[in-house]
């Protein structure tokens, strides 16, 4: 195979020798789920863009911030599931505070999944991409607070450790196939590491006047979540609806409700109803049913299923349903919903910045360029050395099909902390206070700035220095 380390303006091709033993459908399901965060990343791009746009229509604007401020109930007499100390969320709050909720669940589900059975199953395996998540939130974390000594922003040092999963892999779609798999696989289980330290450093330092009763009817909540779990009841709405009522009691107790999500989301059992072998027998057994010859020739000439065999295909169907765990199976179903609808939804209401009556030398001063600094060089230096120290010492081994190169611009793609980084400036910042809320425009306009330089100069490191055609993991779709 041609070496991958060869000068990027050789333009080296991917050797396609090596290609056929993934062809054969071995990383389908961790292609799917990369093309499926890739995708939304590109929506949630659109779903930016728009907002800054329509932030700063004169006329249009106004509805634009005025739409946020929409009160929501879900009500049952005088009881409103969404309401905060006794006061009915606006729209905003309700995206910030429930729907996301629902977006650390998911990544609840994901942490837990990988854990099981994924990329952080193996110590080995996960080492290199946790010294670099390592690395990317210490390093930010440092800068950010080096900056900012002495100043009221100060609060904000949380703000840079994120990596955002679908950003960042939505601009890596830009290149299509000439991205190994292994970066890709990387990429994403530094982002996983990446929100567990962002879920602890919420829990840790959000919360507060906590309610010590209301987080007592919680524990005992999750305690019969987690007996569940224990009993092997399968049944999604009993983790769903108890859930809910476990999110309520953290809404107002003091502690932030996403972490609500977190902890929900790791009682989920994740072992199926039918064992795999269990889940053959019985497929087989339907299956086994129609009877060759005779029955291709009656499928043949008739438009639908008879009635029998309609009820052998609901049993495949049935035990089809039964050999996917709730977890893996609520991980399925909430990936397009939190994907395309939830994230997309939060950048459009939390993205939109009010840009003509700022200063435009202020995105290089005071908050904004501390944020800027700790992603687009924090990210880059810390993912980078530290990885470059895992490997150099031999604790664990660089991605397949890599270079140095290429471990670069994914470090500096790391520096897109877009969703998550808006999420704790959300938190660090009181929009009702007028300077704070000068603080939190800023920092958004750091955060969006900072991600969008960090994508542009991977993009083009990566379109420089990969080789041409397409990597010998990339399989096919």
């Amino acid at each position: 195979m041609a070496s991958t380390s060869t000068t990027a303006h050789k333009h080296p091709r991917w050797d396609t020798e090596e290609k056929s033993v993934f062809d054969k459908g071995l990383f389908f399901s961790a292609r799917q789920a990369l093309k499926r965060h890739g995708s939304g990343g590109n929506i949630l791009i659109g779903a930016t863009l728009l907002a800054l746009i329509v932030a700063n229509i004169p006329g249009l604007n106004t509805e634009y911030f005025d739409f946020w401020t929409q009160e929501v109930r879900l009500q049952i007499g005088s009881f409103n599931l969404f309401s905060h100390d006794g006061h009915p969320m606006d729209l905003l709050a309700f995206i910030n505070d429930a729907l996301m909720a629902v977006f650390f669940f998911s990544i609840g589900l994901e942490i837990k999944r990988e854990i099981l059975v994924g990329e952080l199953s193996s110590f080995k395996q996960a080492l290199l991409p946790i010294m670099g998540a390592i690395g990317g939130m210490c390093v930010p974390v440092l800068i950010y607070w080096l900056m900012s000594r002495g100043t009221d922003y100060a609060g904000g040092a949380a703000i840079p450790m994120a990596t955002d999963i679908a950003f960042s892999l939505g601009v890596l779609t830009m290149l299509g196939k000439r991205v190994p798999l292994s970066l890709k696989i990387f990429l994403t289980t530094l982002a996983v590491v990446d929100d567990i330290g962002g879920i602890i450093v919420i829990a840790a330092f959000y919360s507060t006047h906590i309610e010590v009763m209301l987080l007592v009817y919680a524990a005992v909540l999750l305690g019969v979540l987690m007996l569940g779990s224990v009993l092997h009841i399968k049944s999604k709405i009993f983790y769903l609806g108890i859930g809910c009522a476990v999110w309520f009691l953290f809404l107002n107790s003091g502690i932030h409700p996403t972490i609500a999500g977190v902890l929900v989301a790791f009682c989920v059992p994740a072992t199926p109803v039918f064992a795999p072998r269990k889940y053959i027998i019985k497929i087989r057994q339907a299956i086994a049913n129609f009877r060759g010859d005779e029955d291709l020739k009656e499928l043949e000439t008739r438009t639908i299923l008879g009635k029998q065999q309609l009820n052998w295909l609901k049993e495949v169907e049935s035990a089809s349903d039964k050999v996917i765990s709730p977890l893996q199976d609520l991980e399925d179903t909430l990936h397009p919903i939190v994907n395309y609808f939830i994230i997309p939804l939060f950048a459009f209401a939390n993205a939109g910045i009010f840009l003509l009556d700022m200063d435009p030398a202020s995105i290089v001063e005071g908050i904004s360029l501390s944020i800027i600094c700790a992603l687009v060089l924090g990210k880059f230096l810390g993912i980078l050395s530290f990885s470059w120290l895992t490997v150099k010492l031999h604790l664990a081994p660089m991605p397949a099909h890599s270079n140095w190169h290429m471990m670069s611009a994914i470090s500096m793609l790391g520096g897109i902390g877009f969703t998550v980084s808006i999420f704790i400036a959300t938190l660090t910042f009181d929009a009702s206070i007028p300077h704070q809320a000068d603080l939190l425009a800023h920092a958004k306009l750091g955060i969006v700035c900072g991600s969008i330089l960090s994508g542009i100069i991977a993009f083009i490191w990566l379109h420089l220095t990969l080789p041409k055609g397409v990597a010998p993991d990339a399989g096919e779709d």
